[in-house]
């Protein structure tokens, strides 16, 4: 490969007059376009003397502009993405950890982040979008000098882990970490430049800033950038843009589901290729409705920050997807390894652990998290699993979510997946709660589906049927919403605190 192989080079592949980005109501932007727009972004930032060790936080709503501002400060140095629903001491606290040099916010912004960033002396910049100006197009600045690109080995992106158990750690993403996992991600989906994605998923987080925008991008494929997750839009949107493609999170396929049972010619009239699941676990019940329902493959993959996203997928092929599975190895490596960091046999459940081009050096200033997180050169994810006969991937719960009731160890994935069969159930979340006896018992959060009515006597009974007796949820509470994370998680751990319980 003569050359080193950076976000800006991956955006060199889309033919010159092929779309890039399109957003609804906005002409659309053309490879050519995208490419003039981050040389003229990165001659901005050159101009306020930033070069490719600085960061740049992004604070914007999602949409055309959220992609094109990543693109484009990645393509020069470090991107840091956050939640514009954060709040001003969120912000306080990300920013002093992050300490960029600059904030990105849209035009005449409202964000708590503007008084944040003012209060620890960081600069902040609008981006501006002129009239009719194609989608993802803007300026910063009016001054410019020549940018120095990024190398592969520099930092290209930072999120903080989830954090639902500690701290939020730092995961800086180098250039060549992301590179390697959008062409692992691109081959496992077969994307082409013929495709077409509709992107829902929040670009604050890895899932759609590599599955969808990166992984498309590096094939000269297309991106719609909707404004965040509508249900009610979503149809109307995948018809008017002819997507071929869409990746989401499991509760956000459950709602799109809940459209489509009212009007169910128009999910396969979409036509399309595949649909990609990842981040939470699918349950096998949701996998079977979205194939009935759209009639094409479903590909659950299983992905992590701390991996630029993507470790295994399921594969393209016909009959080739495991309900219930995370699909098989797609380039980085992985095994299970037991507790002492011994590789376990096919069929032996364990510690998923990973290593490979995509997997991040290491959390920053955290020699701690490093310490307990590699082994042997491995990545410890945290997760529980184990290989199939055929090599596909069994995600059997996370470590720290394992109920222990008495000694009895409980995945709470799995009651979740038996409960999830029962018509009435739309939505369940199962975890761990105090017990004085016990030390954990096992609680479920339950949500109905639309008309359905369910007692908590007779789903224990449904419970007890399926399950052993040890497994079946001694609290059941019933809510019109499960609370969900910034990125449609629903949230485990923290959850008997959140209900009271």
């Amino acid at each position: 490969m003569g050359f080193e192989m950076t976000i800006k080079s991956l955006l060199d592949v889309g033919e010159d007059k092929a779309v890039a980005l399109s957003a609804p109501g906005r002409p659309s932007l053309s490879y050519q376009g995208l490419r003039a727009h981050i040389e003229a972004i990165g001659g901005q930032l050159a101009g306020k003397g930033l070069t490719s060790g600085d960061r740049v936080a992004i604070v914007l709503p999602n949409g055309p502009e959220m992609a094109s501002a990543f693109l484009a400060v990645a393509s020069y140095m470090s991107a840091a993405p956050l939640n514009p629903a954060y709040k001003k001491s969120e912000y306080a606290f990300y920013l002093e950890d992050l300490s960029p040099k600059l904030v990105i916010v849209d035009e005449a912004s409202q964000n708590p982040v503007v008084e944040a960033a003012a209060e620890l002396g960081i600069e902040v910049v609008e981006a501006k979008v002129s009239e009719n100006a194609p989608a993802g197009s803007f300026t910063l600045f009016d001054t410019a000098a020549t940018p120095s690109p990024a190398a592969a080995g520099d930092e290209a992106l930072v999120l903080h882990t989830s954090g639902t158990t500690s701290r939020p750690k730092v995961v800086p993403l180098l250039q060549k970490n992301i590179l390697a996992s959008a062409r692992n991600i691109a081959a496992s989906l077969e994307l082409t430049n013929a495709d077409h994605c509709l992107n829902i998923m929040p670009l604050f987080h890895i899932h759609g800033l590599i599955a969808v925008l990166a992984a498309s991008m590096g094939k000269g494929a297309s991106v719609c950038c909707s404004a965040g997750f509508n249900a009610l839009q979503f149809f109307d949107l995948a018809r008017s843009e002819k997507i071929s493609w869409y990746s989401g999170v499991p509760t956000m396929h459950q709602a799109i589901l809940l459209r489509a049972q009212r009007n169910p010619e128009v999910a396969k009239s979409l036509g399309l290729r595949f649909i990609r699941s990842s981040s939470a676990s699918l349950p096998p019940a949701v996998f079977d409705a979205l194939n009935t329902t759209f009639g094409c493959p479903v590909i659950e993959a299983y992905g992590m920050t701390e991996a630029a996203h993507q470790m295994t997928s399921n594969p393209l092929g016909q009959d080739k997807q495991k309900a219930g599975f995370v699909g098989i190895v797609t380039n980085p490596e992985a095994c299970i390894l037991d507790a002492d960091g011994a590789v376990q046999p096919q069929g032996s459940e364990g510690e998923v652990c990973i290593k490979g081009e995509n997997v991040t050096p290491g959390y920053e200033n955290n020699d701690a998290a490093n310490a307990s997180s590699f082994i042997n050169g491995w990545f410890r994810t945290g997760d529980q699993g184990y290989f199939d006969a055929e090599g596909y991937l069994k995600i059997t719960g996370r470590l720290k979510e394992i109920i222990n009731r008495g000694g009895e160890k409980i995945s709470p994935l799995e009651v979740d997946n038996i409960l999830m069969e029962h018509p009435a159930i739309q939505q369940v979340v199962t975890f761990a709660v105090a017990d004085k006896m016990l030390g954990e018992d096992i609680a479920a959060a339950v949500v109905l589906a639309d008309g359905a009515s369910l007692s908590e006597a007779e789903l224990k009974e449904y419970a007890n049927a399926h399950l052993a007796k040890f497994k079946v949820p001694k609290h059941i509470t019933f809510l019109d919403e499960i609370p969900k994370g910034a990125t449609g998680k629903l949230q485990r751990i923290g959850l008997a605190e959140k209900l009271g319980l």
